[in-house]
């Protein structure tokens, strides 16, 4: 079994509910149902890696998931958040390189990959107009992602504006996640690891 702790669901336990089932439902959609990592929400960044910093010591097989918080220079996920100011974390001594995956720049960046999706979620009153139309959308900031789908949902009167409290897991269950793997190198390396952890074949070199 891989535990996945990830940074997600504040400090309120439905949302952490909310964001376990959401990755659940992601994590199957993307081919690994019947052989299921099993995502652990913590709420904060700092939370998930204290818990998966207990658990890599425990040996227990674990994976870290948390945002970038910014564009990724390194090319390893421990150095990003070793050298990134409020992070300033040193990889456990029983860690991989891989056992650290990141969402960059931030998780909502994965929905930006389909417009259409946002549209039909939405409803009327989206502006599809406002979205970027740049396809890399790891270069966007958390900042931005968020800017963007506040301005394309100001005029929702079904789901109001963008929250991440309120919509964000409902998106996740639904977003393609070969369309995210297509559009965040950062994504494909998540599913290709566990894909190779779990046995799962479908993220192999041709996915």
């Amino acid at each position: 079994m891989v535990t996945i702790y990830i940074e997600g669901g504040g400090d309120s336990d439905y949302l952490r509910t909310r964001c376990r089932q959401a990755f659940s439902t992601f994590f199957e959609r993307a081919g690994f149902k019947g052989s299921m990592p099993k995502p652990r929400a913590c709420g904060s960044r700092t939370a998930a890696f204290k818990k998966f910093k207990t658990a890599c010591k425990r040996g227990e097989e674990a994976v870290l998931l948390v945002d970038s918080e910014a564009p990724v220079t390194e090319t390893s996920a421990w150095e990003h958040l070793r050298k990134r100011p409020g992070d300033l974390w040193e990889k456990p001594a029983k860690a991989t390189d891989e056992d650290c995956q990141l969402m960059v720049q931030c998780m909502e960046a994965w929905f930006l990959v389909d417009k259409e999706l946002l549209e039909r979620f939405f409803k009327e009153g989206f502006y599809k107009g406002r979205l970027p139309a740049r396809v890399d959308i790891e270069n966007i900031s958390k900042d931005d992602a968020q800017r963007y789908l506040s301005s394309a949902t100001e005029g929702c009167d079904s789901k109001g504006r963008y929250d991440k409290g309120e919509h964000s897991f409902d998106l996740l269950e639904l977003v393609d996640p070969v369309k995210v793997a297509a559009a965040s190198p950062w994504a494909r390396r998540l599913l290709r690891c566990l894909a190779a952890r779990l046995g799962v074949e479908r993220w192999g070199e041709s996915a």
